[in-house]
C-alpha cells in the first residue's frame, strides 16, 4: 500500500523544489507533509511523534538554506522524517526501516543530503563544528553548518564539550535547540529546568522580542549596531533571569525562545540569522507529535508506537489465544523490585531509558531508590560506581549499543576499583530496525577483556532472574567484581516465567540436550534457536548436543574439558561479533590446553549489518534455526544434508 502525497508535496523531489515556492505556500506543505508522516507510520510503523514535532522546523531549514552545500545534521535521528521525505526518499519512505529499504537514520551512504550519520545522541554540536573548521581550512566562508539537537541529547556531556569548543572559535555554526522538554521519556535535570526558566519568563520573552524587532531595524548600520544590541541584550537576560545565560557564557550568541511550529515566523528568524557571523544557537520550542492529538497527550507512548489506526488512534496488539512470554525488559523490571523488597540495599540507574528498560517499574514504588540520570552514560557508570563504593547494590542498566559510549568508566572507575556493579546490558545482539547504530553486537568481545568482570547471558527468562538474585547475593558483592549481564530486546520463551529464585554458581555451565556427533555451545537466548536446530538435526541422522554455558568469563573450563574429551567437531553459537567474542574464548581455551577438535564460530560476521527484522538478520548472519542447522550437518556426512534456505525457521 503506497501513501499518496498531497499535491505540493508530490512536487517536491529535492530542497530545490521546495525553494522555487512561494513562502505563503509553505504552511501547506507543512500540513501535507504532516499528513504524509502521520499515514506512512500509521500503516508501517516507525518512529513517531519526534518526526511530526519538527515539520515546520524541517521545511524551513531546507527551504532557507541551500542544502546540501550547506551542511545540516540531525542529532539521534529520530526526528528526521521530513527531512528524508523533503530530499527525493519520498517515494521510497513506505520501505523506512525494513530489510533493504531506507534506514530510519540519516546516513551519509544513503544521500549527499545526509551530511553526518547519526543513531546515538549528542554528535550533532561536534560534528557540524568540524564540518565549519575544515569548510574555512578550505576558504570556503560562504558555507553554512547547522546543528539541530534536542533539549534531551543536549544533557549529554559529549554536547557540552562540542558547545564549549564553539564558543572559542568564530566558526559558521548555527545550533539549533529543539526543546519539547522530551527524550524517549520526560527529561530530567538541572537543564531541563534552566530552560524552563527561560521559556517561562514573560518579563525575558517581551524584552526578547523588542531586541529582536530593533536587531532588525539596526542591521543596515552595519556590525557595531549588532554588537551594541548583543551586549546590551546579554545584561538584560542577566537581570531578568537572575543568572547569567549558560550559553552566551560559553561564547555563542543566544537567540529565542520562539516558536518552532511557526512556518513563517520561523523561515523569517532563520533568513536573519544567515547574515549573522560566529557561533549561534536558536532556542525553538515545539510540541512532541505535534499534530497528532493523541501523540501530543502521551509523547513516551508514541515515540514509536508501531501500527496503529489513525482515525481512532488505536495502536494495533496482537491477539493470542494462550499466555505468551514476557519482554526481557519486563523480567527485568519486575525482579528489580521483587529483589529490592527483600534487600534495601538495592538501586536502579539507567540513563534516559526507564520506560525502555522498564526501570520505571521500579520508580512507580521505590522512586527514592531508583535513578534516570538523563542522557549521560558516562556519568550514569560512575554514579553507580560512586554508590557501590558505600555498599550499595547497584543495577545499571544500559542499552548496549549506548555502553559503548562509558567504556573508560567501566574500566576505571568500576573494574580497577574492583567495585561490583551490576550492568544490565539490554537490546544485546541483533535490535532489528533500527540498525547499526544500535545493534548491540559488540559488549561480549569488550567486556570479557577486562579483569574484574564477569560477562553472562541467560537462555530464558528463569535465568535472567537468577543472575540477577545471584548479583545481589553478599557472596557475590564481597567478590569485589564487575557483572555484565547481557539480554536481547523483545520476548523470550516462557509464558510461565515467575520461579522461585536460584543461586547460579558463577562461570557454570549447563548441558541442555545429549548428543553423540557434535557439540553446539551456545551463548544467550540464541540458544534457544540451537536447540530447534538440534531438533531437526535429528531427521538427518545427526545426534546433536547442545550446551548451555551461561557465562563468556569466566569459562566453565570443568565442562569445556569434558566437551573437548568427548567430542572432535564443535560449535560455538553467539548474537555478537566473531572477532574477540564467546567463540573466541573457546578457541583460546582449546589451544591452551592441547585440543585438537573440529570448531566452527557462528556469530556476527566482521561486517556492518543493516537494518530489518531480527530474524532476517540472523538468516543473513548465518544464526538463524537453518543456518545452526545447516552448520551441524555440514560437520557430519549423513546421506542427505538441508541446506540453509531463505525460508526463517524459528
Amino acid at each position: 500500500m503506497l501513501i499518496t502525497p498531497g499535491k505540493l508535496l508530490a512536487s517536491i523531489d529535492s530542497p530545490e523544489d521546495l525553494r522555487k515556492l512561494d513562502s505563503t505556500q509553505l504552511p501547506q506543505v507543512c500540513n501535507e507533509l504532516r499528513q504524509f508522516i502521520i499515514d506512512n507510520v500509521s500503516v508501517y510503523g516507525g518512529h513517531f511523534g519526534a518526526s511530526l514535532g519538527v515539520v515546520e522546523l524541517s521545511v524551513a531549514l531546507h527551504y532557507v538554506f541551500n542544502t546540501p552545500d550547506d551542511q545540516l545534521v540531525w542529532d539521534v535521528g529520530h526526528q528526521a522524517y521530513g527531512h528524508k521525505i523533503l530530499t527525493g526518499r519520498r517515494d521510497n519512505f513506505h520501505s523506512n526501516r525494513t530489510y533493504g529499504g531506507i534506514s530510519g537514520f540519516p546516513k551519509r551512504k544513503e544521500s549527499i543530503y545526509d551530511a553526518f550519520g547519526v543513531g546515538h545522541s549528542s554528535t550533532s554540536i561536534s560534528s557540524a563544528l568540524g564540518m565549519s573548521v575544515a569548510s574555512a581550512l578550505e576558504k570556503n566562508f560562504s558555507r553554512q553548518h547547522i546543528a539541530v539537537i534536542g533539549d534531551g541529547a543536549m544533557t549529554a556531556g559529549m554536547a557540552f564539550e562540542g558547545l564549549n569548543h564553539a564558543g572559542a572559535t568564530d566558526s559558521n555554526i548555527l545550533i539549533i535547540l529543539n526543546d519539547n522538554c522530551m527524550a524517549i521519556d520526560p527529561n530530567v535535570g538541572a537543564l531541563k529546568e534552566y530552560l524552563t526558566d527561560i521559556t517561562t519568563s514573560r518579563t525575558y520573552n517581551k524584552f526578547r522580542d523588542e531586541v529582536w524587532n530593533m536587531l532588525g531595524k539596526m542591521s543596515n548600520f552595519g556590525k557595531s549596531a549588532q554588537e551594541i544590541v548583543s551586549k546590551v541584550e546579554t545584561v538584560m537576560k542577566t537581570a531578568i533571569l537572575r543568572q547569567s545565560n549558560l550559553f552566551e557564557s560559553l561564547g555563542l550568541r543566544y537567540f529565542g525562545p520562539i516558536d518552532g511550529n511557526d512556518i513563517s515566523h520561523l523561515t523569517e528568524v532563520l533568513k536573519d540569522l544567515k547574515s549573522i557571523p560566529g557561533p549561534k544557537l536558536l532556542h525553538c520550542l515545539t510540541v512532541k507529535g505535534k499534530g497528532y492529538g493523541p501523540a501530543e497527550k502521551d509523547q513516551t507512548k508514541w515515540h514509536a508506537p508501531g501500527i496503529f489506526d489513525k482515525i481512532t488512534g488505536e495502536i494495533q496488539k496482537k491477539t493470542y489465544a494462550a499466555p505468551q512470554p514476557p519482554k526481557f525488559q519486563d523480567v527485568f523490571g519486575h525482579t528489580i523490585v521483587e529483589l529490592a523488597k527483600t534487600n534495601p540495599k538495592i538501586v536502579g540507574v539507567t540513563p534516559a531509558m526507564p520506560s525502555g528498560s522498564s526501570l520505571n517499574i521500579m520508580m512507580d514504588v521505590m522512586s527514592d531508590r531508583a535513578f534516570d540520570v538523563g542522557i549521560a552514560e558516562q556519568h550514569a557508570v560512575t554514579f553507580s560506581a560512586g554508590m557501590a563504593t558505600r555498599g550499595e547494590v547497584v543495577f545499571c542498566n544500559i542499552y548496549s549499543t549506548f555502553m559503548q559510549r562509558a567504556y573508560d568508566q567501566v574500566i576505571h572507575d568500576v573494574c580497577i576499583q574492583e567495585l561490583p556493579v551490576i550492568f544490565c546490558l539490554d537490546r544485546a545482539g541483533l535490535v532489528g530496525a533500527d540498525g547499526p547504530t544500535h545493534h548491540g553486537v559488540y559488549d561480549i568481545a569488550y567486556m570479557r577483556c577486562i579483569p574484574n568482570m564477569v560477562v553472562a547471558s541467560p537462555m530464558n527468562e528463569q535465568e535472567l532472574r537468577n543472575m540477577m538474585y545471584t548479583a545481589q547475593l553478599g557472596s557475590f558483592q564481597e567478590g569485589t567484581k564487575a557483572l555484565t549481564i547481557r539480554y536481547p530486546r523483545g520476548a523470550g520463551v516462557m509464558p510461565e516465567w515467575r520461579t522461585a529464585f536460584e543461586e547460579i554458581q558463577i562461570g557454570k555451565g549447563r548441558l541442555v540436550r545429549e548428543g553423540e556427533d557434535v557439540a553446539v555451545l551456545s551463548f544467550g537466548p540464541i540458544g534457544n534457536l540451537a536447540n530447534a536446530a538440534c531438533d531437526q538435526a535429528g531427521k538427518f541422522g545427526v545426534s546433536a548436543a547442545l550446551y548451555d554455558m551461561r557465562f563468556a568469563k569466566p569459562l566453565d573450563e570443568t565442562l569445556l574439558h569434558e566437551i573437548f574429551s568427548k567430542f572432535d567437531r564443535v560449535i560455538t553459537l553467539e548474537d555478537g561479533c566473531l572477532q574477540g567474542g564467546f567463540g573466541s574464548a573457546v578457541i583460546e581455551f582449546m589451544v591452551d590446553h592441547g585440543y585438537t577438535a573440529q570448531l566452527k564460530r557462528l556469530g556476527i560476521p566482521d561486517s556492518i549489518v543493516e537494518h530489518g527484522e531480527p530474524i532476517e538478520l540472523f538468516h543473513e548472519c548465518g544464526i538463524d534455526t537453518s543456518g545452526i542447522l545447516a552448520a551441524i550437518t555440514d560437520f557430519t556426512s549423513p546421506a542427505v544434508k538441508p541446506r540453509a534456505t531463505t525460508a526463517f525457521l524459528n
